[in-house]
């Protein structure tokens, strides 16, 4: 944070009378409640060190280290007896008491926001280090932090800070935290599109070196060709020989190459039958290979377009569930599987997923489609109770998100999967449906 920033904030807190509680809400954030219900969060990341408001903040864990028992044992329900910038520099120190039976006791907490030296220090009334966030040894710099330690005072900034008024400073530390999703929104897309364009660009070399069907089918006919000619040829064939010239049924001279590891040429001849009738398979599979690779590529870019969209860090977290499954389970390659407030809800990425789906469904489990045109097919997974219509308008985005890239109004209709009929394949006819609305504008 600037220096100035720091300044205004801390005569913003000079009105505060009392911490009522504070504690860490991860690793690097500690929540502190003051005169009952106003509620600060200091953000003490080396690297984005900063102090904002939000309506809330959920807590990652309960933290129990040495640093957060000191932590709450002497600033919950302290008294404020000063806030100052200390040394003028970018610390923010709180001077507080708590009167215990035995005595009252002086405490100094202190938010440093200095960069590589970020830190949260807490010290006696003789300014002797009692915990701190982190602890800074000799090796790492000359003002070490340890506990029994007296801690020295920052040098001065050989330099005058610009300054930087701000408005309303409430309002600023609002807009802290907007920054700060921000900035990790940005992150997590830039993380999480990295890792999607290499799944991505992993199907689509896969998708390059798919086989001509044309040339298998060829293949297959010149290698049933050349076991043919060997087979008609044996007697001419000697032990030693390694290449072949026989006359082809109209005339032709054709070489063929014999292995030495067959003992045979009736066993070489086999060996070109079998080759023939894999290349044969193959040729014939082809399709099934490339419209299974096709629907994958697809569902990736979309994929990837719906993380381009997302417009905050929730939508992302939806996408990226974390596992939930203490044991390992065998995902399934046509279907992608997303946890919204606890159901699951899982959508076909190609026809073989989509089938997979409406066979494994149960009678009440939810199931989805975009009205009137082709689409994934999603389930919500209902285990007999009712579904909020959050989730239910949750798992319609991923329906249209996952079906089309262009921004409009769609219609998608739901209903329980007992209502829904297989025609063939993923054709499906229902009725007693609700219909929902998506705008992805």
């Amino acid at each position: 944070m600037k220096l100035s920033h720091l300044k205004q904030i801390t005569e913003y807190l000079k009105k505060f009378s009392k911490i009522s509680a504070i504690y860490r809400v991860s690793d690097t954030i500690v929540k502190v409640v003051f005169d009952r219900d106003d509620e600060l969060y200091f953000e003490m990341q080396r690297s984005n060190s900063r102090i904002f408001k939000c309506a809330s903040y959920a807590r990652s864990k309960v933290y129990n280290a040495p640093f957060d028992v000191l932590l709450s044992k002497r600033f919950n329900r302290a008294n404020i007896i000063n806030v100052e910038l200390y040394g003028d520099d970018k610390i923010v120190r709180f001077k507080t008491s708590v009167a215990s039976a035995y005595k009252e006791e002086t405490t100094y907490l202190q938010f440093e926001f200095t960069g590589k030296y970020t830190n949260i220090i807490i010290l006696d009334e003789n300014e002797i280090v009692l915990e701190a966030l982190r602890h800074v040894d000799l090796f790492s710099s000359f003002r070490e932090v340890r506990v029994g330690q007296k801690l020295l005072d920052v040098p001065t900034a050989p330099f005058e800070a610009k300054e930087y008024p701000i408005e309303d400073v409430e309002q600023f530390l609002y807009d802290e935290y907007a920054k700060e999703m921000d900035d990790k929104l940005s992150s997590l897309k830039k993380q999480k599109l990295s890792l999607l364009n290499k799944k991505l660009k992993k199907l689509e070399k896969l998708y390059e070196k798919l086989d001509d069907e044309k040339i298998l089918k060829e293949e297959a006919q010149k290698l049933s060709h050349f076991g043919n000619l060997l087979l008609a040829n044996m007697h001419r064939i000697k032990p030693y020989q390694r290449v072949i010239e026989v006359d082809d049924y109209d005339g032709q001279k054709v070489k063929i190459e014999l292995h030495k590891e067959f003992s045979s040429v009736a066993r070489m001849a086999d060996s070109l039958f079998t080759r023939s009738k894999k290349a044969k398979q193959r040729a014939s599979h082809l399709h099934i290979e490339r419209e299974s690779l096709e629907s994958k590529i697809e569902h990736m870019k979309l994929f990837i377009h719906t993380v381009e969209e997302a417009k905050d860090v929730a939508k992302i977290q939806l996408l990226f569930p974390k596992n939930v499954q203490a044991k390992k389970v065998k995902t399934n390659d046509s279907i992608e599987t997303f946890w919204v407030d606890g159901y699951k809800v899982s959508l076909g990425k190609s026809e073989k997923g989509n089938i997979e789906l409406l066979q494994k469904a149960r009678a009440k489990d939810i199931w989805l489609h975009m009205k009137e045109r082709p689409s994934a097919h999603v389930i919500i997974t209902t285990d007999k109770q009712n579904v909020p219509m959050s989730v239910i308008e949750s798992a319609a985005r991923l329906c249209v998100d996952f079906t089309m890239f262009q921004k409009d109004r769609y219609l998608v209709d739901y209903t329980p999967r007992r209502e829904v009929t297989i025609q063939s394949g993923a054709n499906v006819l229902y009725n007693k449906y609700k219909t929902i609305e998506v705008d992805t504008r």
